[in-house]
């Protein structure tokens, strides 16, 4: 019996949060874990994360670092060593108690971040000038206890990387952190086609613990920021906190500086909220778990060896180069499998029957501008490749465009509260660089300081909300 088509699904614009449930579900990105909070990564979304940790892997240790891992469980004496760490991360803190039939003698934190498991062992491996720098990067799971969580982009476990750095100068880790942020924005903007922002966290949106906090920003297609990565300056905190010290070339014992930074799977949040349409997925080719899909088309016996024969052979050729899956199901019609796999945002479709048989062609729909062409067999790698190259591209520029044109500079604060209640987007907006004026605006509007961009200069204006004299330039948005 043939199954049904895939279900329509609800409109960007009708419930942006409906379209997004159901796009990850419908996909195949994810299933609902009986954990509440927790997701279960099925192999489709998996392979996303697999691409993402592949490139940025490779990125990392391009820089000099190294990957290691570190355990899952951190004392509660190592937590609470940073006070004001442990109070930021206190109401996120799942416990271990108990160990089969007995109490803990020390309650045992499950890993909200690995900073203080990872500077209890870095006090006994730096011992001089000698042993620095420290550049080690992790790929693991954490857990935080979240109120409300939505697959991705917050859930009570996720995966991550966290790289952690020991240096012999503040400005070697200064260096460090900026130099891991622009890796971050690099990858982002060049690997997952989504333009992003870099800039400095203000002291009240800084992570628990560092001396400064930076971070990439994208806008989603609802009008809403994420923040996608970030890189913490943590000065000498840490190092203080767990006796972190080396015996410098002056012949002094001086604490360390150290820096932390990580991105997560809300990446993969990141990439359906920003090209996803009411088709569902738009995968960028450079992460997509497969960039062709080849759809064999055939009426009868006859047909059907005629039309598997080239695509056996089309397969075999463009495997070498792209990575290629055939769907030679034939529970399913061409056209159920037509939209299945638009729903699942694959780069490019290839629909091959007798007629591009005989025409030794092959017939291409492009997923991201629905468009539909034709190649020479004899062409078809040098034409696929450049497709697969200009989608890429496009998918950058539509977003960059998209960002552009929900960009606002706004001078006063109605104007500000209007844009957050009604169209939303980012606003560049004076701020004093009071904290508490920035609560003030957060209350009122329900928008943050995202970041104070890197590349934005100095400009004189008054404050959006409080009228001072100001020459701070902030970015605003209501964030997830």
């Amino acid at each position: 019996m043939e199954k049904k088509f895939v279900e329509a699904l609800t409109s960007q614009k009708d419930d942006f949060s409906k379209w997004y449930t159901e796009v990850v579900l419908k996909a195949g990105l994810v299933d609902y874990s009986p954990v509440k909070g927790c997701m279960v990564i099925k192999p489709y979304g998996y392979a996303i994360w697999e691409n993402i940790q592949k490139i940025l892997d490779e990125k990392i240790k391009a820089t000099g670092h190294e990957n290691a891992y570190f355990p899952l469980f951190i004392p509660k004496s190592f937590l609470e060593k940073e006070a004001e760490h442990v109070e930021g991360f206190s109401p996120q803190v799942a416990w271990v108690t108990k160990g089969g039939d007995e109490d803990l003698f020390e309650p045992l934190a499950v890993r909200p971040t690995s900073e203080s498991i990872i500077c209890s062992m870095y006090a006994k491996w730096i011992q001089s000038w000698r042993d620095l720098p420290v550049l080690i990067n992790q790929w693991a799971n954490v857990v935080r206890w979240e109120k409300e969580t939505r697959p991705f982009l917050r859930t009570t476990e996720f995966l991550w990387q966290e790289g952690h750095t020991a240096h012999r100068t503040l400005e070697e880790a200064e260096e460090e952190a900026l130099k891991m942020l622009f890796v971050y924005k690099d990858f982002v903007e060049n690997d997952l086609a989504i333009p992003v922002i870099a800039g400095k966290k203000t002291e009240n949106e800084k992570f628990a613990g560092a001396l400064h906090t930076y971070s990439i920003e994208v806008l989603l297609a609802d009008g809403r920021a994420l923040q996608a990565g970030t890189s913490h300056n943590l000065g000498q905190h840490f190092a203080k906190a767990f006796d972190i010290m080396f015996q410098d070339l002056d012949g002094e014992r001086k604490y360390v500086w150290q820096t932390s930074w990580g991105v997560s799977t809300r990446l993969i949040g990141a990439l359906i909220m920003t090209h996803g349409d009411d088709y569902g997925l738009v995968l960028p080719p450079r992460v997509a778990p497969y960039q062709i899909v080849i759809i064999p088309i055939w009426k009868n016996d006859a047909e059907r060896e005629k039309v598997y024969n080239y695509v056996d052979e089309i397969y075999n050729i463009l495997k070498r180069y792209f990575r290629v899956k055939v769907d030679k199901d034939e529970e399913h019609t061409p056209g159920w499998k037509f939209n299945e796999y638009e729903l699942k945002g694959v780069p490019v479709r290839l629909e091959i029957g007798p007629k591009e048989v005989d025409k030794q062609e092959i017939f291409v729909a492009r997923r991201d501008l629905r468009l539909k062409m034709s190649y020479k067999k004899e062409n078809m790698v040098e034409e696929l490749s450049n497709l697969l190259d200009d989608i890429q591209k496009t998918l950058f520029q539509k977003a960059l465009k998209f960002r552009e044109e929900n960009f606002h500079n706004v001078r006063d604060f109605n104007t500000f509260k209007e844009i957050m209640d009604t169209k939303r987007g980012f606003v560049k907006a004076s701020w004093c660089g009071d904290g508490e004026c920035e609560l003030k605006i957060k209350e009122l509007t329900g928008a943050t300081i995202r970041n104070l961009p890197l590349d934005w200069k100095e400009e004189e204006g008054k404050c959006v909300l409080c009228g001072k004299e100001t020459k701070i330039k902030a970015l605003f948005a209501k964030a997830y």
